[in-house]
């Protein structure tokens, strides 16, 4: 099978198309025939080589997957071969989803919705995740309460915005003024310019100085550590971003605030959440860019160059069929 397989830590370039061995399912595993994948911040993060003890060279790296069963192994009883399925793969234990076929755990997996296009299904499941955990299991998100959603045209943060609508509350957010009217479209209230506003004084000024209930952080940096200022008494912060400075923990103490960090673990559950908003009609991925599996390392120097334009996820097209559609 074809495979971009990451040769050394570095730039793009470190990647290389090779051919490789077709994995085989074993007790309990799915193997399944990979039609579409995307990029995440975590994958340019792996590729750099920001992980080197978590990550064994060369590797098949990839957080992604929808595809169609081809195979199961001993003891499956939830999935036949022909399933549409998708699912995270287990994030730093095994290949990942650079490939035209991938194996997994059936515990991870679940069916694909059927509203959903492979493409549009692979740019949901690790960002889907991520925001279920999120704001569901850790900041327990409640209706009628407020969040500040960083970052909200980007790929995790275009799924944050829909997920709180879909949980009642009103959401903040901030972007460029050319995103105002895409997180708008997705259900924002009120979207801040960060590069011409203070946050901080907007959300100060809509809340008549009470503050939000929330802040989801997936820029971290100055982002985070100023976050608290925005916060309502027993207010949460969650970032999924790295903390690569001291915060703002007297500010966050004096609101009685609690802090929490995602690196968000697989499971189906939280896939099954999922596909029910999505067959309601309340998420709805949004696809910036799609690319072939050849040309990864172009969506990699894309996804990671500042402010590159892209609203919402970059997808990447695995099969044959769905690369000759974009080309």
């Amino acid at each position: 099978m074809k495979a971009m397989v990451l040769e050394s830590f570095g730039g793009p370039e470190s990647f290389e198309l090779r051919d490789v061995p077709k994995p085989v399912p074993h007790a309990g595993q799915v193997l399944v025939q990979v039609h579409a994948t995307s990029i995440n911040p975590l994958d340019y993060q792996v590729r750099r080589g920001d992980y080197p003890d978590l990550v064994q060279l060369p590797a098949i790296t990839g957080h992604d997957v929808s595809g169609v069963v081809e195979e199961v192994g001993p003891g499956v009883t939830t999935f036949s071969p022909g399933d549409e399925v998708w699912y995270t793969p287990q994030i730093f234990d095994g290949p990942g989803s650079y490939a035209e076929y991938h194996v997994a755990a059936e515990s991870i997996i679940g069916k694909k919705p059927a509203s959903l296009s492979h493409l549009e299904a692979a740019s949901l499941t690790l960002v889907g995740g991520t925001v279920w955990e999120a704001l569901v299991v850790r900041a327990e998100l409640r209706v009628g309460e407020s969040i500040l959603v960083h970052g909200g045209a980007g790929g995790v943060g275009h799924a944050a915005i829909q997920l709180a609508k879909a949980m009642g509350a009103r959401v903040f957010t901030t972007v460029r003024e050319a995103n105002f009217e895409f997180v708008r479209s997705l259900g924002a209230d009120v979207v801040i310019d960060y590069q011409k506003e203070d946050y901080v004084d907007v959300i100060m000024r809509e809340t008549g100085g009470s503050g939000v209930d929330v802040v989801f952080d997936t820029i971290g940096g100055n982002t985070l550590s100023r976050s608290p200022d925005t916060l309502a008494q027993l207010g949460r912060v969650v970032t999924i971003v790295d903390i690569a400075q001291p915060q703002n923990v007297i500010q966050a103490w004096g609101k009685n605030a609690s802090y929490y960090f995602v690196f968000t673990r697989q499971n189906r559950g939280k896939l099954d959440e999922l596909s029910a908003l999505i067959e309601r009609g309340q998420l709805l991925p949004h696809l910036g860019a799609v690319y072939s599996l050849a040309d990864i390392p172009l969506a990699h120097a894309l996804l990671e160059s500042p402010n590159n334009g892209v609203q919402g996820k970059i997808a990447i097209a695995i099969d044959r069929r769905l690369s000759e559609s974009i080309e």
